[in-house]
């Protein structure tokens, strides 16, 4: 179950990833956690952090921590700086896009293994608007965040199929018994303008 955070608290770390990342473009050092950190925000946790363009909202960068190894306030640190310069999808950014893209924190529940006689309960054991997904086989690992298949409409087998396809596999590989479906909750906010004000972002199917 996705644990629950103020709207402060995520205030807090949206504001974190940007002031890490502007940091990081302005001066190359990739900053310590605030003295004042909220002592919960430095209990270990997964997170991610997405940037993108403002207002057209495309992806900008996003890369994150899926497991709870460091301290959140850490974790999303290193994963804005990351999503920045580090994303091999995007050429690195660079200070002067700070004023046109927003920032968005994803806090992760740890990732646990969901248990089937067949692949195909994965259809009932999944679910959109609730799930985060990492997709596992012999050749590598995929992770969809839970919003990413309510921002683009999948249903189920779309979803299921993308993590694949994330994995470097076919869009069937989830059918494999080989295979193995991990899930996870989040809660995330999000910048509604670029420096503004943080909200929390709704996960509902559309």
């Amino acid at each position: 179950m996705s644990e629950t955070y103020s709207l402060e608290e995520g205030g807090f770390l949206v504001s974190l990833a940007r002031s890490a990342v502007t940091s990081y473009l302005r001066e190359r050092v990739v900053p310590k956690a605030p003295v004042a950190t909220p002592s919960r925000l430095k209990d270990p946790r997964g997170a991610f952090v997405t940037i993108r363009t403002h207002p057209s909202l495309d992806l900008r960068g996003c890369i994150g921590r899926p497991y709870p190894t460091q301290p959140l306030v850490e974790a999303v640190i290193e994963s804005a700086v990351d999503a920045a310069v580090d994303d091999p999808r995007f050429n690195p950014m660079t200070a002067d896009e700070l004023p046109s893209v927003t920032f968005e924190v994803s806090v992760l529940t740890e990732p646990t293994l969901v248990q089937v006689k067949s692949p195909v309960e994965y259809r009932q054991k999944v679910v959109i608007g609730r799930d985060g997904v990492i997709f596992k086989w012999y050749g590598g690992a995929g992770l969809l965040l839970p919003q990413v298949p309510v921002e683009e409409g999948w249903d189920i087998d779309t979803y299921l199929s993308y993590a694949c396809v994330k994995a470097g596999t076919t869009p069937d590989m989830w059918l494999s018994k080989e295979a193995l479906l991990y899930t996870f909750t989040a809660v995330v906010f999000e910048e509604v303008e670029p420096g503004g004000p943080t909200r929390k972002k709704s996960l509902e199917p559309r």
